[in-house]
């Protein structure tokens, strides 16, 4: 007894020995940091209020996470606000998205959609499905027959982590999807699932270069020779960073990556702002027909649109050759969309939004009597059924998103992707954080998503009082004006021709 009360003493008094050291230490922490504080010139709160000053810096990196749960209203949130988020977090676990008590929309702001309801709409039963497009039928040797309206944009690996891939891979399979790769290559991941793949040709030509950094023919068949490599996408721009090229850091170039990519691993992988051998736009109709010819395959080119004459003389050069070197598609990106990390005077300032570049696009193509001819894609911020259907209320013959799957993914919006971070493994190559994102239950919501755009999609194409999608048109869609009224988007921008 006496034995066990004084050994008791005996670890109580070292754990006094040890609190009291590790007092002493914190102690000696602290003033070391008043003393930098206070002698350091660069910050004033730190000057100012030495040692509590450290707060605000973290502070303002917790407010980053908390602030979308406790301080922000539904509709108020940027780039995504928590009402589109949930839209997607349901529909891709495939729960109900029905709400009560009525909109937290705002419908009076100037530039709000509204969509035509008919007295008479589409009974279920005289519903039908959308019909397969086909995108380059009197061109490419080997047409590709594209089955949804609703696709997977470019996200490539590296940008985003081997399970992410395997899951969108697997998940656009099961809803005959198209995913396109991102300009970094294509992966073993990419092929893993069986899904059809846009191979996407960025800058530094990733995937199909020679060791000096130029295109490669054998590089482009070899690709090519995957029979679900569909199509190939000529990178122009991307709406993060409009002339600016792709970025990823160092710590996310991994051997395989750079394998893949054709570069050096642990090496910063920095695309050219531009192709070096495409300088105008003789030289880019040069590059769209040399890709077909040499894959067999539709070849087409994403840009986001600044200059507004830029297209009008681009397709009056495809004219003076003659239709057949027009490109098969064109994607058009928004100024406010893209996953990749950007200098914020870009991502902020430069380029067009959809809402103003899309019908100018369509217009276009359809003025200069090539609409039968190219199909267009929109791409850009479009994650909810209302902004997939404005889409093809205008024209576009596809919707493309690359965000609203990251959210189907379990994207939390942290806002880390470039940090190699991301808490929930989508952006990292952290084997431990890529631990949460198990690739065969995120497929299931990947088609989830896609299944849910499609119908709610459906919904609003039924009650405009059309038997499916495809078949919105300008009609079909108001724009809230400055003085409050809605005026027709047929009354804005006309219709020239139907879509393809």
């Amino acid at each position: 007894m006496f034995s066990g009360e004084s050994f008791g003493l005996e670890v109580l008094g070292w754990m006094t020995t040890v609190f009291i050291f590790s007092v002493g230490i914190l102690i000696l922490f602290l003033i070391g940091v008043y003393i930098a504080d206070v002698t350091q010139t660069q910050h004033a709160i730190r000057r100012n209020y030495p040692v509590i000053g450290h707060f605000r810096y973290y502070f303002e990196h917790i407010g980053t996470f908390f602030r979308q749960y406790f301080f922000t209203m539904d509709r108020e949130e940027m780039p995504f606000n928590r009402a589109q988020r949930s839209w997607v977090y349901r529909a891709a676990k495939d729960i109900d998205n029905i709400v009560a008590f009525g909109s937290t929309r705002d419908l009076k702001p100037s530039g709000t959609v509204l969509f035509v309801n008919t007295a008479f709409p589409t009974l279920g039963k005289d519903a039908v499905n959308c019909k397969p497009v086909i995108i380059g039928e009197d061109s490419a040797e080997k047409p590709y027959t594209a089955h949804s309206f609703f696709n997977i944009s470019g996200m490539s690996y590296g940008a985003i982590s081997k399970p992410a891939v395997q899951a969108l891979s697997y998940g656009a399979k099961k809803a005959s999807a198209w995913m396109n790769t991102g300009e970094g290559g294509l992966s073993p991941y990419h092929l893993e699932g069986g899904a059809d793949i846009v191979f996407q040709i960025g800058t530094a030509k990733y995937g199909v270069r020679d060791k000096d950094g130029n295109l490669s023919d054998e590089k482009l068949r070899t690709v090519a020779a995957h029979e679900t490599v569909r199509m190939f996408e000529i990178k122009m721009s991307q709406g993060a960073k409009p002339g600016k090229g792709g970025i990823l850091p160092a710590a996310k170039v991994s051997p395989q990556i750079a394998e893949i990519r054709g570069i050096h691993a642990g090496e910063d992988s920095i695309s050219p702002n531009r192709h070096l051998d495409i300088e105008n736009n003789d030289d880019l109709i040069d590059m769209i027909n040399h890709v077909r010819k040499v894959t067999g395959k539709p070849v087409g080119f994403k840009a986001v649109i600044g200059d507004k004459t830029w297209m009008g003389e681009f397709l009056a050069a495809v004219n003076k050759r003659g239709k057949e070197y027009a490109p098969d598609f064109i994607t058009i990106d928004s100024a406010d969309g893209g996953t990749g990390a950007a200098p914020m005077s870009l991502i902020d300032c430069v380029g067009m939004p959809i809402n103003e570049s899309l019908p100018r696009v369509i217009d276009k193509i359809c003025e200069a009597g090539l609409r039968d001819r190219i199909k267009v894609i929109a791409s850009g911020k479009l994650i909810t059924p209302s902004e997939v259907a404005w889409a093809l209320c205008v024209g576009a013959d596809f919707i493309t998103s690359a965000r609203g799957f990251m959210f189907s993914l379990g994207c939390i919006q942290a806002l880390q992707c470039h940090q190699n971070t991301c808490p929930t493994g989508i952006t990292t190559h952290n084997k431990k954080l890529q631990r949460g994102l198990v690739a065969e239950q995120k497929s299931t919501r990947v088609a989830n998503y896609i299944k849910n755009i499609s119908y709610e999609v459906g919904i609003i194409a039924h009650s405009c009082g059309v038997h499916q999608p495809r078949e919105l048109s300008r009609r079909h869609a108001r724009i809230v004006q400055e003085n409050g009224t809605s005026t027709m988007l047929a009354d804005i921008y006309p219709d020239k021709t139907p879509k393809a």
